[in-house]
């Protein structure tokens, strides 16, 4: 196992926040405290009648948030995907704005133990909640060879997901999987062509993670609710790290900024068409080079923004 002081750089730190454009009265939504970088931030732009509301699936961020005595901040361990229910709880039915940093935080990554990276040989669990759930390893044995391909291609975007697949499944009638290690070897011996720079096996890495966290799954169900809360004039600013999240943050920030999609040759006036609820905010926003060069991992985040209008859902 695998112990350190890990440092963690809060991605897009400044950008993301002022992307909420923060009223110091208002109740605000960071989807995933992580190391609580963004959260800390927008408490300090609140005043004392403001509130946020963070959540997140780790142990360890639940820990990290346990050390804010704020009283105008609360920390749910739950996954965002229940947004909606948790808030209710909390008596929250409206919201001023809404944060989502999505991926797996450096924490998460350099902690060998949690089983998200082939650079430790460590248990294979790759759960952001580890206190629920199948861990890795547990499908990787289990799994039908079909699944696993399935699994591999759509979510790790792998070519030879099908010869990952049956190497897996070979390995594991002799001998089942424990650690990182030693699927990040059968999947080596899977993958024929290498990209540079990048280890064989990290879009399998990839795509075993997605899929025991639902993080597709999870972020599409999530955004529906987001928007249902937003007050109008507030603001949904969403990072993501690879093309699979951040299309459907795209789509879904798209479609709800097209409004009624009516024939155009309808005959309607422009002033009978409903308002559209969201409204796009700018160009998506990425990393500056100085933050590049403090943290390389923030080369493939992309923020996106909306603020919610007084259109009709």
């Amino acid at each position: 196992m695998v112990t350190a002081n890990f440092v963690h750089c809060t991605v897009l730190l400044n950008e993301a926040v002022d992307a909420l454009a923060i009223q110091p009265d208002g109740v605000y939504v960071d989807c995933t405290f992580g190391r609580g970088g963004h959260s800390r931030l927008i408490l300090s732009k609140l005043g004392p009648n403001g509130r946020l509301i963070a959540f997140d699936k780790d142990l360890h961020a639940i820990a990290e948030a346990a050390t804010i005595t704020d009283p105008r901040f609360t920390i749910v361990h739950e996954g965002f995907v229940t947004l909606a229910d948790s808030l209710a709880k909390l008596g929250v039915t409206q919201i001023d704005g809404l944060l989502m940093d999505l991926g797996v935080s450096s924490p998460q990554l350099d902690d060998g133990s949690r089983g998200f990276s082939f650079r430790f040989d460590a248990p294979l669990d790759m759960r952001m909640d580890t206190t629920r759930g199948m861990t890795a390893a547990e499908w990787l044995n289990s799994a039908e060879e079909k699944e696993i391909a399935e699994v591999v291609k759509d979510y790790g975007e792998e070519r030879f997901a099908r010869q990952v697949a049956a190497a897996i499944v070979t390995r594991r009638a002799s001998e089942p999987f424990v650690t990182t290690g030693e699927l990040a070897e059968v999947v080596a011996t899977a993958v024929r062509t290498r990209e540079p720079g990048q280890n064989p096996a990290t879009r399998t890495f990839q795509a075993v993670r997605i899929y025991i966290n639902r993080e597709l799954e999870e972020l599409s169900l999530t955004l529906p609710q987001a928007l249902g809360l937003l007050k109008i004039g507030g603001r949904l600013s969403v990072i993501a790290f690879h093309s699979l999240e951040d299309r459907i943050v795209k789509r879904f920030i798209q479609d709800a900024a097209k409004g009624d999609h009516l024939p155009s040759r309808l005959p309607v006036r422009a002033s009978e068409i409903a308002e559209a609820p969201l409204r796009v905010m700018g160009k998506p926003i990425r990393a500056t080079e100085a933050e590049l060069k403090q943290n390389p991992r923030a080369r493939s985040a992309i923020l996106r923004i909306a603020e919610r209008t007084a259109g009709p859902l």
